[in-house]
């Protein structure tokens, strides 16, 4: 076990080293052989914390592969079936099977559940990126399979215990916000001034208007501190226009074109021409020439 954890604590790099010793070959550094296995014998892996996959990338790295080839081996387990189990390289595989390829270069590694279920965390965390909703799925999979506390979680993958619980915090939102994290509408920083909040259907509220509005994450920070202590701002009322300002407010969008605002009364006010993009814009300048 403490061979494991030093293991994930120095990074993949520690999780390839003796690839030569375990396959038995006598090579010269840094040159490495891999057997070449059936892409169809290669079974998902289970414990995939990525559910998402741009396809644009997939494709752009399909291509290199097609004319490359696979330069980077994926790491998998042999099963008691005869195939194999993906551990890492499942952009790798797709984009693989996108290229048309049958076989590919692998390097095979014995691995219980537990180290499989590390490993594809580590090489996830690493080489992709995952968006935190991932992060956070993971990390509760990690403690949920392997009886983990968060204590002994932020001992193995090298993150604070705090950072841990921030992440695991993100589960407790709603579905639909969880969703807008990861597809990138609103950051963690917003998420997490959420949770702040209750209410789920004020969450939803506030979810909406940070992605209507663009909030910044101190903007949206400020409307729960409002709504938690009981001081929220209710919004400004939009004024009446009287019917003849109505009427004429319709009157010159139907004659430019546009649309526009109108507001005053006797003592003055301001019309405003709204724009979506610069071919409307260079109708508005035409009208003054």
């Amino acid at each position: 076990m403490n061979t494991r954890k030093n293991a994930l604590g120095r990074g993949l790099s520690a999780l390839l080293e003796g690839a030569n010793e375990e396959k038995g070959l006598d090579l010269p550094a840094p040159v490495f052989a891999f057997p070449m296995i059936d892409i169809d014998d290669i079974e998902a892996n289970p414990y995939q914390p990525r559910d998402h996959f741009e396809q644009e990338a997939l494709k752009g790295l399909s291509e290199s592969i097609k004319h490359q080839g696979l330069i980077q081996p994926v790491t998998v387990r042999k099963l008691s079936n005869g195939k194999y189990q993906l551990i890492s390289g499942e952009r790798r595989l797709r984009a693989s099977k996108m290229a048309g390829l049958t076989q590919i270069p692998a390097f095979i590694r014995e691995a219980d559940d537990e180290a499989v279920l590390q490993m594809a965390l580590v090489e996830n965390i690493q080489r992709e990126n995952l968006n935190a909703i991932e992060i956070a799925l993971t990390f509760d999979k990690l403690m949920e399979e392997c009886k983990l506390t968060q204590e002994m979680l932020s001992e193995k993958v090298g993150k604070k215990r705090t950072t841990i619980s921030n992440y695991l915090r993100l589960l407790k939102l709603p579905i639909e916000i969880q969703a807008g994290i990861r597809d990138n509408k609103i950051t963690m920083g917003h998420a997490r001034s959420l949770i702040g909040l209750e209410d789920e259907k004020k969450m939803k509220e506030i979810f909406d208007r940070i992605i209507a509005e663009d909030l910044s994450v101190r903007q949206v920070e400020d409307i729960v501190r409002e709504m938690t202590s009981g001081t929220e701002k209710k919004p400004a009322k939009k004024p009446v226009l009287s019917e003849e300002y109505e009427a004429l407010q319709h009157s010159i969008g139907e004659k430019i074109g546009l649309k526009v605002s109108l507001k005053g009364d006797a003592k003055g006010g301001a019309l405003t021409i709204h724009f979506k993009n610069d071919e409307e814009l260079k109708k508005i300048e035409q009208l003054f020439k």
